[in-house]
């Protein structure tokens, strides 16, 4: 026990009343959002588009990733449930479920329609946005820390965490076992896709010059970490058990095979030279008055 780390931290923020709370978890989600909206109003600045592209981003793209996430969620992970009466959907927010491969698919969705209204190339929108999911996703996962759940296998590790709130009031301590923290495997591995995305846009301009390629490259940071870190997690739902891949990896192996024709095709294109994208304007030149002869009288 001497070698784990005890967690028990409250996932309630504050409380008013009896019945509403607002957890870190939620809080973790805003900051993602807002964080998002921020940087991608700053994309919008630095390449010269017009405001109205910056604003439009919310309705498209914040919506879309939180109807996608609990969607996903109510029909990939408890399916008969939500099916059976559809209503729950709504009504059983409260007590969580949020799927980050909903959030993805419904993200997918809002940036192809974002896209479109603002007439903006698709991969315009992904490879920009992608720079913010990374850094978003390492908050939604220190927020499912904060919740005590997402936990990872039995570990003998001397970072593996005790997760107290797991069992009931009045057990001892001998009989709680350490897990692996896969929160915080999937939130480190998250920040340094963000790191990597943000060199390649601010230092090599690679959204310029490569489109696609970002894109596919944050899938690769996000989705194969993901299927890899599943093998020291727990199985989120009972029928997994019996599966060789669990639903995580089997949902993560479209995303991984697209990042990989993702990159293949923007290194396969000749590479687009920003040179003309990034030169100001220069002031026209001042228009010549003929030159009259004065008259001599």
């Amino acid at each position: 026990m001497l070698m784990s780390i005890f967690w028990d931290f409250d996932p309630v923020m504050f409380r008013i009343g009896e019945g509403f709370e607002i957890r870190y978890y939620g809080l973790m989600w805003a900051l993602a959002i807002g964080l998002a909206a921020v940087m991608f109003d700053r994309f919008v600045k630095r390449e010269g588009l017009p405001e109205k592209v910056s604003e439009s981003i919310f309705y498209f793209g914040t919506l879309a990733t939180i109807i996608g996430s609990r969607v996903g969620h109510c029909l990939f992970y408890e399916p008969d449930k939500y099916l059976a009466e559809p209503l729950r959907i709504l009504t059983d927010i409260r007590d969580g479920g949020m799927a980050s491969h909903g959030a993805a698919i419904g993200l997918l969705i809002g940036l192809w329609l974002f896209s479109r209204r603002n007439k903006l190339p698709y991969l315009w929108s992904l490879d920009r946005i992608m720079i913010a999911v990374a850094i978003g996703g390492a908050m939604v996962r220190f927020g499912n820390l904060f919740n005590s759940e997402i936990i990872g296998a039995p570990t003998d590790a001397p970072w593996g965490f005790i997760f107290a709130r797991l069992y009931p009031v009045g057990t001892p301590v001998e009989a709680m076992v350490a897990r692996h923290p896969a929160q915080i495997y999937e939130a480190i591995c998250y920040i340094v896709t963000f790191v990597v995305l943000a060199w390649l846009y601010y230092k090599r301009d690679m959204a310029r010059r490569r489109p696609g390629l970002m894109f596919g490259v944050g899938l690769i940071g996000i989705f194969l970490t993901r299927f890899l870190i599943e093998f020291v997690k727990e199985n989120q739902e009972a029928f997994e058990q019996s599966m060789t891949l669990n639903m995580g990896q089997w949902l993560s192996v479209p995303f991984i095979i697209a990042a990989f024709v993702l990159i293949w095709y923007a290194m396969s294109r000749p590479e687009v030279k920003p040179a003309a994208a990034k030169a100001q304007p220069s002031a026209p030149a001042a228009s010549k008055k003929p030159k009259t002869k004065k008259k001599k009288w």
